[in-house]
């Protein structure tokens, strides 16, 4: 089976200023695979239950990334659209350990 690609990709939080763009099934299906144990819900399930059908052909890719969407609401993982992306990330180059 091939992968399927969402029609627009789901920004989730994954860290402070950190950002991942899941744009298919199988980014979906990796997501959710990693997530933390202890902070799986209901709509966690939900989710997974909904890529599972995605995978199989049994629902259509985007109801899964509906479901991708109502999970990262409730666990407030949801990036929103209009939040720029904080991250500093030193390099060996200079003498203050930041690139000039």
């Amino acid at each position: 089976m091939h992968d399927r690609m969402f029609f627009t990709p789901v920004a989730v939080s994954v860290g402070a200023g950190h950002k991942r763009m899941i744009a298919s099934l199988s980014g979906m299906h990796e997501f959710l695979t990693e997530f933390p144990p202890s902070r799986r819900r209901l709509s966690y399930g939900a989710a997974a239950k909904a890529c599972e059908a995605a995978r199989a052909g049994d629902i259509s890719a985007e109801s899964a990334r509906d479901a991708l969407i109502t999970f990262a609401v409730t666990a407030g993982i949801l990036w929103p659209a209009d939040q720029p992306i904080v991250s500093v990330k030193p390099t060996a180059r200079g003498h203050s350990g930041f690139a000039g």
